[in-house]
């Protein structure tokens, strides 16, 4: 008997992870039914993306946006609505199975919750949720019915890795990272470096901000922070390796010293497909992994002299409360004015720790605490900006 299509939310709609997944989508049509569509601010994709989809729902976070999507989207009967509090509300409707959060940064966390609470499955491509707020996230799951797929290439190549082995046999993760455009840069290269050079990045296609936060290595710290929070392993068994082909999307090692390893194109439609299929197997939407590329994988220790922000995993992790927290809303912050061309690329980092330095410390904080902290961090953030 054929199962009815999975009903798929896509939060970050016209995003990079987005925009793939929707690849995905249209190649399984069998499988999937696109029926939310939600996204920031590009209201014009938006507008295509629902007119070939025809989801139930197109949310736009910008609400002056709004009259543009409901004049183009009513016609259709397809609902419209804006906003954040719209965003979140949309999360829990009843024709929604699997979520995917593929928005980037702080805005994923709350429809996330409310999603967990409506006991929908979550396949997880925004890392700041865990980031911020994994004691909280994990509590939501143990009092829901709703499971996590990651997205993220090395936490599903770690996943992939797990399937059918006994946690208690986990003797360490390790998270693989390209190291980026400046992986043989100097420390003064690094620092100095411009946001076009930036985000030229050797072997993935993302969005700006993921991609300076490659560049800067603070994306491999919250990795580290989200793999903590997903697999339960604690930070001192979770190991980052510079690995420069970007072909074993990460490894772990076991008891017995065996090492299980998921290698592939970097494709960010292998990991999108495995998490809304929730695990299955299905025919490729990429190209094949072919021996010729396995010809020469090497693999380096990271250098956190020239990269600071690699450090960041083992700040927050061992301050623990709302310290990640203060680190993701300072780095969203900083990462901004780089873009624009505020600050050089060096001060990201030192932005990050002055940050923490200055916040209120919150040893357990609840939901609410975590939204004033990252109010709270923004505008200490800001200020330093503003004051350099």
């Amino acid at each position: 008997m054929n199962q009815s299509p999975q009903r798929i939310a896509i939060l970050g709609s016209t995003g990079s992870i987005g925009t793939q997944a929707l690849d995905v989508v249209s190649r399984y049509p069998e499988r999937f039914n696109v029926t939310l569509l939600v996204a920031g601010s590009r209201v014009d994709t938006l507008i295509q993306q629902a007119i070939r989809f025809r989801p139930s729902m197109a949310v736009i976070a910008d609400e002056s946006k709004l009259w543009k999507l409901r004049d183009a989207l009513a016609p259709l009967g397809i609902e419209t609505t804006a906003g954040a509090t719209a965003v979140a509300d949309a999360v829990t409707r009843p024709d929604i199975d699997t979520l995917l959060t593929a928005t980037v940064g702080y805005s994923g966390l709350a429809p996330t919750l409310r999603a967990i609470a409506a006991n929908k499955d979550i396949a997880l491509a925004n890392k700041e949720t865990l980031v911020v707020a994994g004691a909280i996230v994990k509590e939501a799951l143990a009092a829901s019915s709703s499971k996590i797929i990651p997205v993220d290439s090395e936490h599903s190549a770690i996943y992939q890795s797990l399937v059918g082995e006994d946690p208690a046999s986990v003797e360490r993760l390790i998270i693989t990272a390209s190291g980026g455009p400046f992986r043989k840069a100097s420390k003064a290269e690094i620092d100095n470096a411009t946001a076009e050079q930036a985000l030229r990045h050797p072997n993935w296609s993302m969005g700006a901000k993921i991609t300076v936060d490659s560049a800067t290595m603070v994306n491999k710290a919250f990795e580290i922070i989200e793999a903590r929070w997903l697999f339960d392993v604690p930070f001192e068994k979770i190991t980052p390796l510079v690995h420069p082909q970007s072909i074993v999307h990460s490894m772990v090692e076991f008891t017995d010293g065996a090492i299980k390893a998921q290698l592939g194109t970097p494709d960010m439609r292998l990991p999108i497909q495995y998490a809304l299929g929730h695990a299955t197997r299905m025919p490729q939407a990429a190209s094949s992994l072919t021996l010729g590329l396995l010809a020469n994988l090497t693999f380096e220790r990271p250098d956190t002299d020239r990269f600071p922000g690699l450090l960041l995993a083992e700040t927050a992790l061992t301050r623990g409360g709302n310290a990640a927290c203060i680190i993701n809303a300072a780095n969203e912050i900083a990462v901004a004015s780089f873009l624009r061309g505020d600050i050089r690329m060096g001060r990201i980092v030192d932005i990050i720790n002055e940050t923490l330095a200055r916040a209120s410390f919150v040893d357990n904080p609840s939901y609410e605490q975590l939204v004033a902290t990252n109010t709270e961090a923004r505008a200490i953030a800001q200020s330093l900006i503003s004051n350099c």
